[in-house]
């Protein structure tokens, strides 16, 4: 993936258009195109996204070493810092600069995804457990972080639930795609509790589906889940649209974890998704706020951070 487009866009309309293009292309837990958000704030959804998407595509080009790649992102960064100064011509920077302008958004939740990206191209695989939720807290946290300042809700409690929220998110897609990754030659098991329970990096090339890969995940799967919990409340404090489109997020990573249990956690077999009927229950119950609500007061929203 190239870091410019084939034609340089200097237009801060046409930047911003460039970047919804970017992020429709793709969908993932971002809410990229969601109906639910005002599109007042969506145009700078996109950018934020577009900035994130490209840096992804840069730490997981195929075809081009490590040491590449690494450059590419240490470019990507600087393009980053130039553009809080005005001195960019991409269009995902010339967006990407005057969202984090307007909004004052801090740059290191961008500087934090990139560490996160280069992590990626560096090491694939992960100690301990606690190592996992520091990887997490580079590549899943600031994206929640980004959103809530973006809606003007800088209250550092929400903020802490919102990592919750986002770690388990990560954590819940890294047992869903065991297999996937492991094609992808990473693992995001910690390795010392692989270790702990017998099983192996062979056992796992191999796909083997024992009680001991069964315990290990079931481990994982309740640590998680205290995550989701711990993160619960703030989609009953979040108002309006964002609101809603944080019970949407919050229900499909539940949803999935819930059905990882279900299957006994064999993606060997079988990886499970949300389906038609899985999404229109997300729905009716994401419009259930009152079943999100804290049982005590919380600081203001907007109490700065």
């Amino acid at each position: 993936m190239l870091t410019h487009p084939d034609q340089p866009v200097r237009s801060l309309e046409a930047s911003y258009a460039y970047c919804r293009r970017l992020a429709l292309g793709h969908y993932e837990n971002f809410p990229v195109g969601s109906l639910a958000l005002p599109k007042t704030v969506r145009r700078h959804i996109y950018a934020v996204y577009a900035f994130a998407r490209r840096a992804d595509d840069l730490a997981d080009e195929g075809v081009l070493s490590a040491e590449e790649r690494l450059v590419r992102l240490a470019e990507w960064r600087c393009h980053l810092e130039a553009c809080l100064v005005g001195e960019v011509t991409h269009p995902v920077f010339l967006a990407l600069g005057d969202t984090i302008r307007r909004y004052a958004l801090p740059k290191q939740l961008f500087h934090d995804l990139l560490d996160a990206f280069e992590w990626d191209v560096r090491c694939q695989r992960h100690a301990t457990f606690d190592a996992l939720l520091d990887y997490s807290r580079r590549s899943a946290n600031p994206v929640g972080r980004l959103i809530l300042l973006l809606f003007g809700h800088r209250n550092p409690v929400w903020h802490q639930m919102s990592d919750a929220v986002c770690t388990a998110l990560q954590l819940t897609n890294f047992w869903q795609d065991v297999a996937v990754d492991w094609q992808k030659g990473r693992i995001y098991i910690p390795l010392n509790e692989m270790t702990a329970c017998g099983y192996t990096e062979q056992d796992l090339a191999a796909q083997r589906y024992t009680p001991a890969y069964v315990h290990l995940m079931e481990s994982l799967a309740d640590r998680t889940e205290m995550l989701f919990e711990r993160g619960r409340p703030l989609c009953g404090c979040v108002p309006g649209r964002l609101g809603l489109e944080l019970r949407l997020i919050w229900l499909g990573g539940m949803t999935i974890l819930t059905a990882l249990r279900r299957i006994r956690f064999n993606v060997f077999a079988h990886r499970p998704t949300l389906g038609i009927h899985d999404k229109m229950r997300i729905v009716l119950d994401a419009l259930r706020r009152r079943r999100f609500l804290l049982p005590f007061p919380v600081l203001s929203p907007h109490q700065p951070a």
